[in-house]
């Protein structure tokens, strides 16, 4: 990963030169992609992701919006504190130590803060895990093996291990591949936070709490007791030694 900046009027973009020679608004752009027949796919969640095509492979390119009850009035605007506190920084951070560290989530590929007064807008663009689905796409097709929950949990205590929070740590956010390899995406206000067993219990709670919505929104939702028993097993029993 080599990073690199790119400055124009209101514009900062962070990108890796490795993966993208040169850097401009049309990064950002998914009617760019489309017209060169270089846009991959969409997925619906808080807002619309974009599969695109990049000359390192296919990336995720995500807006940041806003959430709960903020979003009816302000969709997607934050607070101007410093370009090294804007969320894409942050997560561009976060995700390049992961990458550090060999933690299994996707690599930053570029990000991009738009300043508007005292307010910015913000995008950024992430690897796509190759042939991966959600656990909640998954568990929407069929149970899963007791082997596969018991490498959530291990996956989640590397995470932890580390001392890395994620701040949604939900079924959306947990990928698997099709050798059953775990990833972790989204970390948006994730960060490296002093080790402490009441957030990595909250964060195990939270994803608990997806599980449960979900199995109780879909009847042929694949979740049941001992998948949830199996996740913390593996997360118990796992040791970084």
């Amino acid at each position: 990963m080599t990073p690199r900046t790119h400055e124009s009027d209101r514009e900062h973009i962070l990108y890796d030169a490795d993966c993208i020679g040169e850097a401009n608004a049309n990064l950002f752009d998914t009617g760019f992609y489309q017209q060169r027949g270089l846009l991959r796919g969409v997925a619906q969640g808080r807002g619309t992701t974009h599969f695109v095509l990049l000359p390192c492979g296919e990336a995720v390119l995500r807006h940041y919006r806003r959430g709960g009850m903020v979003a009816r009035f302000n969709e997607d605007r934050y607070l101007w504190q410093g370009l090294s506190a804007t969320r894409p920084w942050r997560e561009w951070s976060l995700l390049a130590e992961l990458q550090r560290l060999a933690l299994p989530a996707p690599a930053p590929l570029a990000a991009r803060v738009v300043r508007e007064g005292i307010w910015y807008r913000a995008d950024i663009i992430t690897q796509r895990i190759a042939g991966a689905h959600s656990l909640v796409q998954r568990l929407h097709t069929g149970a899963l093996g007791t082997a596969v929950w018991l490498e959530i949990g291990r996956c989640i205590r590397r995470f932890h291990d580390a001392d890395v929070y994620h701040a949604d740590l939900n079924a959306h956010n947990v990928l698997l591949d099709a050798a059953e390899q775990v990833y972790l995406i989204d970390f948006d206000r994730g960060r490296i936070r002093e080790d402490d067993a009441d957030w990595r219990m909250a964060n195990l709670k939270r994803l608990r709490r997806s599980l449960d919505k979900l199995a109780g929104l879909a009847p042929g939702f694949a979740f049941a007791e001992q998948d949830w028993m199996a996740l913390r097993s593996g997360y118990g029993s796992f040791s970084a030694s």
